[in-house]
């Protein structure tokens, strides 16, 4: 407990702002202890396994799951304006280049920039909320058009122009890869997508909130938040999880490998979340689908989750340690083709629906998020020492 003395109460200062409830929220919670969480009172796995990615774009942007002739104008309203401005194409091979150690995230944030001033974004503070709406459907429906053409402008290959017949999926493998993909294989991206969308405050969303309360524009607000996710503490770890199969190699090296770690008191990526103290369903549901597909790989994968738990259940008696969201993603997207660059990009085209959510909610507050920070240096006033003086 500390003293706020700029209004002189006394207010809690935990780490990390952990459970500190800044604000309310109608788009979804997440319920750790339980193992679930919603978008606007659906499951979301329920939501992976039975819908669209747009159905739950248009939840997540208007509030409500469309019937079917909304489906179907949501979804060809959405696909068309995929296509990038003329002057945003231009760019993108100078971005691609300047970026090309970074990869298409670190891109993203210039191109976001980019987008938004080639279409005359406007601070949401000044702007209705239909177009703010319509803005954050022009930026969400461009990211993944952003995000291949500059993972294959690095590779010197030649964008691939969106497609307004394939679904938001589909069309990314195909940007991604030339080919239009298998039924099977977009569904599983799809589903994947869904079940990322959004999850509670986290750091990605809530940046994005802050900078919307300032009243800056969407491109801004979602610049910001992609900033966040590119942390490897956040959006960057599907890769890494899959590093930790590779690292360990064989089934023969499990439980040494993860004896070693454990006892060394290594994180072991892919495993733990700051918010689940049970099963994380969106592993729950990965790992089904990555099991659907099978194979040596899905088989690994399982085998090192079950000893995880085991040697931990073991060495550390009472503590919990479950799959996250991150572990199954790497080897559901290593199993669709995505190369590993791509993944937390991945990650960013779905969350760039729920950050668009967030940015409509908090815009709708004209309130500044402004909190105060507890100074624990020297204690003022301490005299200003005259120049030159020891």
């Amino acid at each position: 407990m500390t003293v706020n003395r700029s209004v002189g109460t006394r207010v809690e200062v935990p780490r990390g702002l952990a459970g500190v409830v800044v604000t309310d929220t109608e788009i979804g919670d997440v319920r750790g202890l339980e193992g679930f969480y919603h978008y606007r009172q659906y499951s979301a796995v329920e939501l992976a396994q039975t819908r669209g990615f747009e159905d739950v774009w248009h939840l997540l942007v208007h509030g409500e799951l469309p019937d079917a002739e909304q489906s179907a104008a949501f979804a060809a309203r959405t696909a068309a304006l995929r296509r990038l401005p003329d002057e945003v194409r231009a760019a993108l091979p100078a971005v691609a280049a300047a970026t090309g150690g970074s990869g298409p995230l670190a891109g993203l944030r210039t191109a976001l920039s980019l987008l938004g001033a080639a279409h005359g974004f406007r601070p949401v503070y000044d702007i209705d909320a239909g177009r703010r709406r319509e803005d954050t459907l022009v930026a969400a429906a461009a990211v993944p058009t952003l995000l291949t053409a500059l993972h294959r402008l690095g590779r010197g290959l030649e964008p691939v122009e969106p497609r307004e017949d394939l679904s938001y999926a589909a069309n990314y493998l195909y940007m991604l890869t030339g080919t239009e993909p298998d039924p099977e294989r977009a569904r599983a991206v799809e589903q994947y997508l869904i079940s990322t969308i959004d999850h509670g405050f986290n750091a990605s969303t809530f940046t994005a909130r802050v900078v919307t309360s300032t009243g800056a524009d969407v491109a801004a607000c979602l610049v910001a938040a992609v900033g966040a996710l590119s942390g490897p503490l956040h959006g960057g770890a599907p890769s890494r999880a899959l590093d930790t199969l590779d690292a360990i190699g064989t089934p023969d090296r499990i439980d040494a490998w993860i004896r070693d770690r454990v006892l060394a008191g290594e994180r072991i990526m892919g495993f733990g979340h700051a918010i689940y103290r049970t099963e994380d369903p969106r592993s729950r549901m990965l790992r089904e689908i990555a099991q659907r597909f099978g194979g040596p790989r899905v088989e690994f994968a399982v085998e090192v989750e079950r000893r995880v738990e085991a040697i931990l259940a073991e060495l550390k008696p009472g503590r919990e340690l479950h799959t996250n969201v991150e572990f199954y993603a790497g080897v559901v997207m290593e199993l669709c083709g995505l190369p590993r660059e791509m993944f937390t990009p991945t990650f960013a085209a779905a969350r760039v629906v729920g950050w668009s959510a967030n940015i409509l909610e908090q815009a709708e507050d004209p309130k500044i998020i402004r909190p105060v920070a507890r100074y624990v240096g020297p204690e003022p006033p301490v005299k200003v020492p005259a120049l030159g003086t020891a």
